[in-house]
């Protein structure tokens, strides 16, 4: 009998099991504190400042707790003919504002509430709420100071600071702390927005990066605060960044990969340098391109649909796997999972289109490498070279992309011969690759290899292939799905199903 019930457990044990959760719920319990910590009175304000009708409020999951309190802390505070929406689980990542989940309401307008990764969004303003979680600025200015005074830092007179979206209502106090520890620290800040209105759909937008600035959080006083790091040279600055580990310390590391950085960790109260592990971060992301670089088959991965310009890096991302002889399928799944990207087995890498925190995936659970545009870009060059920069802003990449269309570098070498065999790094082998796409003349005048024949069915029958990749894997698998036989079976009679549940149906326990 203990063996039987071991095999026909009720699954209790599962249901009723207590799973320890290391998210941050902020403990609120006053109204007050809503109304200071989730900024109520500054968001009813900017709602009846831009005479929003319908307005969507979005939550992440450790938030989701306390979105019943704030909906209607924020409702008394304006006028009753506005309408308020909480959207609980977002259609990609919670850091992005979910425009698809607004439209759905039709919001006009959208409060994104928690970490935000600060992407141009291109059909909703958007007011944040980013948080406010406690630091110490004089620990943390002191603390700095007692690194950057060693030998080997000495000539560092640049600090760039980075933080959390959570410290940004600390960051003008963290600046006055630093100034009063040395006055020649020359300290390059960019003050994060609060509201942010859609991106304009003109393309002259991607010539001129946009700098914003919110108007209720002035910078420091000081008179090269408000500067970015575009005027920080590596040997003499020096990149300070107030937060935990996170997406966003590690994608600093890939994007300054030339500076030395430093973070601060306000929940241990430590400093501790960041940048020795940069070159690993680094070989591991160019062992996916190599690996991409083999790949003939190539996905684009849509993460995102809120991001600005993501469709114009879409079509560049088309172009250049066309231009390299490739074959490309674009794929949208939701928040990607193995389990989702495992039903495209004829797609060898993909391309993930997404905002910057959420680019980077972890791919040991994947069947396939995920890569990023950038990194997609430097896989399909002529020649092998990388020298370790990195990218992953969309708009960075489209302007570099207008730059080299406008000034070509001249080649002086022969054109590529396709049928040449192609060296993997992965394999350490010679490899031919399969060609797609047999140039755009070619396509124009609908040519095509006339070996590009498969049989369509059982009877022989012939249909072209042409550069279908799918076709192509279709034809090499052992089961190719369930065979009609329209008008060779005889119909069988109508039959009373099981009911019941998987665990035990109704007629498993007749006797």
């Amino acid at each position: 009998m203990a063996e039987a019930a071991t095999f026909s457990a009720s699954g209790e044990d599962v249901i009723t099991r207590t799973i320890d959760l290391q998210e941050e719920v902020p403990s609120i319990s006053l109204e007050d504190e809503y109304d200071t910590t989730f900024d109520v009175p500054r968001t009813a304000e900017e709602i009846e400042r831009g005479d929003y009708k319908r307005i969507a409020l979005q939550f992440p999951d450790e938030f989701l707790p306390h979105s019943v309190p704030i909906f209607k802390a924020l409702k008394s505070k304006i006028a009753p003919t506005r309408e308020l929406y909480v959207l609980a689980d977002t259609t990609y990542g919670s850091c992005c504002v979910d425009e698809v989940a607004a439209q759905h309401v039709d919001a006009d307008a959208l409060v994104h509430y928690g970490h935000a990764c600060m992407s141009q969004t291109s059909r909703l303003p958007v007011i944040y709420v980013l948080g406010k979680k406690p630091v110490d600025p004089a620990h943390c200015a002191s603390s700095l100071g007692e690194t950057l005074g060693s030998a080997s830092l000495s000539s560092k007179n640049t600090i760039v600071l980075r933080y959390d979206v959570a410290y940004a209502h600390r960051a003008d106090e963290i600046i006055a702390e630093l100034k009063t520890r040395k006055q020649s620290w020359r300290i390059l800040h960019t003050a994060l927005p609060l509201s942010t209105q859609p991106s304009p759909s003109e393309p002259q937008r991607l010539s001129q990066p946009q700098k914003h600035h919110a108007n209720d959080q002035p910078l420091a006083p000081a008179e090269d605060v408000s500067q970015p790091e575009d005027d920080a040279s590596p040997e003499e600055s020096v990149v300070f960044y107030v937060g935990g580990e996170s997406l966003t310390l590690t994608n600093l590391l890939l994007t300054h990969a030339s500076y030395e950085v430093y973070s601060y960790d306000p929940a241990t109260r430590e400093t501790r340098r960041e940048s020795g592990r940069t070159n690993k971060l680094l070989m591991r992301r160019y062992a996916v391109v190599q690996k991409s670089r083999d790949a003939d088959v190539i996905g684009i991965l849509v993460g995102t649909l809120g991001v600005a310009n993501y469709l114009p890096l879409i079509t560049h991302l088309r172009s250049i796997i066309r231009k390299a002889h490739k074959k490309s399928y674009t794929v949208t799944v939701g928040k990607p999972n193995p389990a989702k990207l495992a039903n495209f087995l004829e797609i060898e890498c993909f391309v993930l289109v997404a905002c910057p925190e959420n680019s980077l995936l972890d791919a040991k659970e994947f069947l396939r490498p995920i890569v990023t545009p950038y990194e997609l870009e430097v896989a399909l060059q002529p020649t092998q070279s990388w020298t370790g920069r990195y990218i992953l802003n969309f708009d960075q990449l489209l302007r570099e992309h207008e730059d080299a269309v406008e000034n070509p570098e001249v080649s002086e070498g022969e054109e590529e011969d396709l049928d040449q065999p192609v060296f993997s790094l992965v394999t350490g082998k010679y490899r031919h690759a399969q060609r797609y796409g047999g140039g755009e003349e070619a396509l124009a005048n609908g040519d095509a290899d006339s070996s590009a024949m498969i049989i369509r069915n059982n009877e022989n029958a012939l249909a072209k292939m042409g550069d279908s990749a799918a076709a192509h894997f279709l034809q090499s698998r052992t089961f190719q799905g369930l065979e009609t036989r329209i008008g060779e079976d005889a119909p069988s009679l109508l039959e009373q199903g099981r009911s019941g549940i998987a665990r035990g149906y109704a007629d498993d326990h007749n006797s």
